[in-house]
This record gives structure tokens, sequence and C-alpha cells, in this order.
């Protein structure tokens, strides 16, 4: 049996109105509806057998704000999994703070590509282990790109984006990967813009494409609506787990179910 693939809950925090750290779900990165609440939300999935658990700032780059520290200390105290936290870091020092506040990993988009020493920097200190890079990926149908693949009979490749899939970057996906594995990042996280929050499926040709190109762990997200989603992105894709949010988070499937689903399948999982 090879090395298990593993099954990840990711929450997508916000401050609501009033101030206080929230949950919110939506599609293609807008129409942002509020889910639950971050810290019970982790406690569940904590005692619901996920194999690591995602926390995610998604205005805090956007805002040019600091990651919510303190919300991720209380998420800590309840997860005793691999806890990755994302969003707003920009220096080594806020990997630093996010890592002591109780993170066992950093997420990291924007600010590592407006200054790739960071993934350096990061994991020199604190080891690559720690160091997660993430790509808000969408696709480009024009000749921009370095790497291509066929979708649906056109010519594809994928730009990666910041500020939550709100500006381009003209920086194709692929060539970046490559990049920040040679850098030191010890996992890349694919988020596709075209597929967040359908439940149509992962995106298989961005998964494969940044599988096939580098040696590093990736964490595919985005667009998945059920255990076949999950199967599709571990054996056609090749990825080495599978995130989701939506599915989990209305109770459409249980982390035990996903896992019995593809354990049935043979593929390797923690039960």
């Amino acid at each position: 049996m090879g090395l298990t693939k593993r099954i990840i809950p990711c929450i997508d925090v916000d401050l609501d109105d009033d101030g206080e750290a929230a949950v919110y779900t939506g599609v293609n990165f807008e129409d942002l509806a509020y889910t639950g609440d971050p810290v019970e939300m982790a406690k569940k999935y904590n005692e619901a057998g996920a194999d690591e658990f995602v926390f995610l700032d998604i205005t805090a780059s956007a805002e040019g704000r600091e990651t919510m520290l303190d919300t991720v200390s209380q998420v800590a105290d309840e997860v005793f999994i691999p806890l990755t936290v994302g969003g707003g870091i920009r220096t080594r020092e806020d990997v630093k703070e996010t890592l002591r506040a109780g993170a066992d990993k950093v997420s990291i988009n924007t600010g590592a590509l407006e200054r790739p020493e960071l993934i350096t920097e990061g994991a020199r200190a604190f080891g690559n282990q720690c160091i997660v890079i993430s790509v808000d990926a969408r696709r480009r149908f024009d000749e921009q790109g370095d790497h291509y693949v066929e979708v649906d009979g056109e010519s594809c490749w994928f730009e990666c984006t910041v500020k939550g899939g709100r500006e381009g970057t003209g920086t194709d996906v692929v060539s970046w990967a490559e990049e920040a594995e040679q850098r030191g990042a010890g996992e890349l996280f694919v988020n596709s813009i075209d597929a967040d929050g359908t439940k149509d499926g992962y995106d298989i040709p961005l998964t494969g494409a940044v599988c096939d190109a580098v040696s590093t762990p990736v964490i595919a997200s985005s667009g998945c609506g059920g255990p076949e989603d999950m199967y599709e992105v571990f054996t056609d894709a090749g990825a080495d787990a599978a995130l989701a949010a939506s599915i989990f988070h209305f109770d459409e499937y249980s982390i035990d179910e996903v896992k019995r689903s593809l354990d049935d399948r043979d593929v390797p999982v923690r039960l």
C-alpha cells in the first residue's frame, strides 16, 4: 500500500458585520453566505476523523490586514490533527506568529508571489514541512501561458491570481509550482476558481498538470461534490490530498462515509 490519501475539511473565515470571525461558503469565490462558527466547526471536524484541517482567512490579503490570530489560537485548542492557516501572511515574522498561535503549517499565496524569497526564508527558518504554497488558479484560453493542456477541445493554461481571486498576475501556475518547489515549499495547495463551490468535481486538468510537474505533495481543492470526485482526483490527477468544504459543512457526506467509499475502491486512506 502506498502513502494514505488525506481527506481535509476547510473553513473560509471572514469578519462579520460585528467584527467577529465567521465561516462563509460561496461559489467561484463570490456570493459568500454565513455557514457557522469557526471554533465549533473545527471541533466538529476534529472529532469526525479528518486527517488535517485548513483555516483560511479569505479577505486578509485583499484588505491588507493580518490574519485573525486570536481565532486561530481558539481553533488550535480544539484540533489535534495538523492545522494549516492561510491569509495575509507576507513576512517571515507573520509565519512565526501564525505558528506560535497554534498552526502546524502556513498557507501562503499573495505574499509569496509578490516576494518569492519568502518561501526560502520560511523553509530555512521553520522547515519545509511548514510552508504550503497556495495557488488560486483560473483558466485562460490565450497565448500568454507557459504550459498548456486540452480542456473541452481547447488549449488552456492556468493563471495565478491574488487577493482572493480578484486580480490576475500573468504567472503560469505550473511554472510557479515548479519554482515554489525549488525554493523549498513542502506542499502545494491548488485551488480552482472555475470549480470553486460548483460541486461539479475538481479541476482535473489543473491538478494533473501540477502533479505531473512536481514531486512535492499536492492538495486538490475546489469543486468537490462527493466521494466520486475525490476518487477521480486521486486516481486521474495524482493528488496526495483532497480538500472539501460544502459537502461536509452541510452534512451531505460525513468524513467517515467518504473514507469508506474510497477504501472500498482500494484508495489507501486512514480509517
